[in-house]
C-alpha cells in the first residue's frame, strides 16, 4: 500500500487579509488624524507625549512594527482574519505573496515614526500630517486593494535596490 505524500501547503496569504488589516488601520488612523487636529498644542515634552493622538500613533506604530519584523502572517489583525473572519468566507481566488505587505508595513512604521519623533520635537502638526499620509495609503488598500507599499516593493525589486527573499 502506497502513501500519497501530503499536499503542500500554500506560500502565500490570502489577499483579503492584509485589506482587513487596512480597515482596522484606516480606522486607528483617521480617529488619530482628529486628535491630532482637535488637541491643544503641547509646550513640553511630557504633555505631548501624554497626548491621545501620540499614544494612538504609537499603538499603530508597534502594530505595524509587529507586522514588518514578526511578518505578515503574526500580525494581530492576520490571526484575527484567519480565525473569525476566512472561515465565514470562500477560499480566495488567488493567493498572493507576503513579501510586498510585509514591507508596506515597514513604510507604515516609518512614515509614523517620523511624525512622532517630530512631534516630540515639538514640530506643530507632524502627527496629523503623518497619520494622515498614512490614512491615505491605508484607505486605498482597504477601499480598492490597491498597495501603496506593495507597488514601492515591487519598483525597488525591479530596480534591483532590495533583493529578493531567499
Amino acid at each position: 500500500m502506497t502513501s500519497n505524500p501530503p499536499a503542500a501547503q500554500p506560500t502565500g496569504i490570502d489577499p483579503r487579509s492584509p485589506r482587513f488589516g487596512a480597515t482596522v488601520t484606516a480606522v486607528l488612523l483617521l480617529v488619530a488624524v482628529f486628535l491630532a487636529l482637535t488637541a491643544p498644542l503641547a509646550d513640553t515634552l511630557p504633555a505631548r507625549a501624554g497626548q491621545p493622538a501620540f499614544v494612538l500613533l504609537v499603538v499603530v506604530a508597534a502594530l505595524f512594527a509587529w507586522g514588518a519584523f514578526a511578518g505578515i502572517r503574526r500580525h494581530p489583525y492576520g490571526i484575527v482574519f484567519r480565525r473569525l473572519i476566512r472561515p465565514m468566507l470562500g477560499p480566495p481566488v488567488e493567493l498572493e505573496a507576503p513579501e510586498p505587505p510585509t514591507f508596506a508595513q515597514g513604510v507604515g512604521l516609518v512614515v509614523v515614526a517620523i511624525g512622532l519623533v517630530l512631534h516630540l520635537v515639538g514640530l506643530p502638526g507632524s502627527l496629523a500630517v503623518s497619520a494622515g499620509a498614512a490614512f491615505v495609503a491605508a484607505f486605498l488598500n482597504a477601499a480598492f486593494g490597491f498597495c501603496l507599499g506593495c507597488r514601492l516593493y515591487v519598483l525597488l525589486l525591479r530596480a534591483r535596490l532590495i533583493g529578493r527573499p531567499a
